[in-house]
């Protein structure tokens, strides 16, 4: 693009801005005459990635901001017309973010002007509670304004079709194309009014529905800490708990109310460093059970139990070890159906499965395609991710994965044990499986499409002295799975081990994901096994860093 095109574009777009502060923000920069900075917004446009767009909110088409929505919306109202839903109802819900109300009532303006009935939830809510009102009101299609644990400048454009499940391909493409035809925003009807506010009764039915998770006359007993991480989780999750019967959370008063500036961690993501540590300061003043945190939508929940062996006196359980204990869990309560999780999570489940004779499947990554799993009973990802209640919430939800951890806190302590003990037990029964992640932030995109390329041209033989005796490239496709841009690797030795090496869909991140099973005789063996295990893990991140010029 020349400079002559770069500023003919910004101003074309500058014309047709619906928003004051991004047009005051381009104009500035037209003034100023910063190409460079209306480069990287004009470049290109957002491209549909994890079920819809996320970026960061500013000026031009490489941004979130009202004109792409209101085209994003537009794309949407023409590719559900086109499947013959005109007249069906569009669900929109949205997070507490920057411009998250400004981006839900634009779509519900296209959807009414494009011949859809649109309804928009109360107030800012959990994505579940999104994801719940689709199925329960019968929907054509929902979107969820939200970027979810994404840092505070970034917001997002979650989009679910009328099962309940967010788009996968072609659905993403096709609709991609419809946005692609749009020329002009000025060809974009909008209505300015014509659209349903709901009332809480949607809210109150999800509610009434989180207490399926439980069994009835069940121990409730197990207290809690519990931070919302600034987002909107904390009037739904408590409500919950006050329905199920449990003590009332200690909430981390800093973290319980929304903040779309997230003023007390640098990531709203409980799996960052620092982002818990007002929530262990919390549970040194009160001493429960767990610590429960949800992400700034509520659809993960993050588990922290005491340990007396680390600094500060807890940790927070990897999101395989909770996606195991509630594997584990259910079983004991006689679930049926398939256990599913993504190929990056452990293998743990699989063998949790297979033991308790129930079926098992995996799928690529993400809950669009957990959720489409053929008589799901259960799904987790390693990413703090789990569906507990398949039949009300076809995605990831942080409400009813803490009550069902909550759950089994309290019968594990009425029996006078805890959720360490039980991660012991299956250990003892299945091996220790021991993972990690490799996960690297970076500013130029460039560094993964060089590390990934390092990788294909010259995969790795050996990893922490095990020989790698498998590398695929799952661009291609496996026989189970679909094609997506990733590498795994399977290495033979003294101990199973895999990696998996992808992008990430939603920030700009390479993600690495190791994994070693350690045999293990019995619990005197256990201390050993998680040194072993802790000790090939790092040699694997060591040696697959070089491999990937990282």
């Amino acid at each position: 693009m020349t400079q002559d095109d770069l500023l003919a574009r910004a101003q074309a777009w500058l014309a047709e801005d619906p928003d004051q502060e991004t047009r005051d923000e381009l104009a500035a920069l037209l003034d100023r005459n910063a190409t460079d900075e209306l480069a990287a917004r004009f470049s290109g446009t957002l491209q549909f990635g994890t079920a819809g767009l996320r970026g960061e909110i500013g000026a031009g088409p490489m941004r979130m901001n009202r004109s792409v929505v209101i085209r994003a919306a537009a794309g949407l109202a023409a590719y559900l017309k086109a499947k013959g839903e005109t007249g069906g109802l569009v669900v929109i819900g949205y997070d507490a973010r920057y411009k998250s109300v400004d981006f839900a009532r634009d779509t519900a303006a296209v959807m009414t002007a494009a011949g859809l009935r649109a309804a928009l939830l109360p107030r800012p809510l959990p994505t579940p509670v999104l994801a719940y009102a689709i199925r329960h009101l019968g929907a054509v299609a929902g979107v969820e304004v939200t970027a979810s644990h994404n840092p505070p400048r970034d917001n997002g454009y979650k989009v679910y079709l009328g099962d309940g499940s967010q788009i996968v391909p072609p659905a993403d493409a096709e609709i991609a194309a419809e946005i692609d035809a749009i020329r002009s925003l000025n060809d974009v009807p909008r209505a300015s009014e014509g659209w349903e506010v709901l009332g809480d009764e949607v809210l109150e039915s999800y509610l009434e529905r989180t207490d399926a998770v439980l069994t009835p006359g069940s121990p409730r007993t197990a207290r809690t800490v519990y931070t919302a991480m600034h987002g909107v989780g904390k009037e739904v999750l408590t409500a919950a708990f006050g329905r199920a019967g449990f003590p009332p959370p200690a909430l981390v008063a800093e973290q319980a109310e929304p903040d779309p500036a997230f003023p007390t961690v640098a990531f709203p993501n409980p799996e960052e460093p620092g982002a818990m540590d007002l929530a262990f300061e919390a549970a040194r003043a009160v001493d429960p059970d767990i610590v429960i945190a949800n992400d700034p939508d509520a659809d993960r929940c993050a588990v922290a139990v005491p340990d007396a062996d680390v600094e500060g006196g807890w940790r927070m359980l990897r999101g395989d070890e909770v996606g195991a204990l509630l594997a584990a869990h259910l079983v004991h309560k006689g679930a049926t159906g398939v256990f599913a999780e993504s190929i990056v999570s452990s293998s743990l489940l699989g063998r949790i499965a297979e033991a308790a004779g129930v079926g098992y499947e995996e799928t690529l990554t993400g809950f669009k395609w957990i959720a489409r799993v053929d008589g799901l009973r259960y799904g987790y990802e390693e990413a703090l991710g789990y569906c507990v209640d398949p039949e009300g919430v076809r995605d990831k939800d942080g409400i009813t994965a803490a009550l069902l951890v909550t759950e089994l806190a309290s019968v594990l302590k009425e029996q006078g044990r805890t959720l360490t003990d039980l991660l012991d037990d299956l250990a003892v029964a299945h091996g220790l499986h021991a993972t990690d992640q490799l996960s690297v932030r970076v500013e130029d995109l460039g560094i993964i499409a060089n590390a990934m390329a390092a990788l294909r041209e010259k995969p790795p033989v050996r990893l922490a002295g095990l020989t790698v005796v498998s590398a695929e490239d799952l661009t291609k496709g496996t026989e189970s799975l679909p094609p997506t841009d990733g590498l795994r690797y399977h290495l033979e030795g003294d101990y199973k081990a895999r990696v998996i090496v992808r992008p990430s869909g939603t920030e700009p991140k390479l993600k690495c994901y190791l994994e070693v099973v350690v045999p293990v005789g019995d619990g005197s063996e256990l201390a050993t096994a998680r040194a072993t295990g802790a000790e090939v893990l790092a040699a694997i991140k060591r040696d697959l860093s070089e491999a990937a010029g990282l």
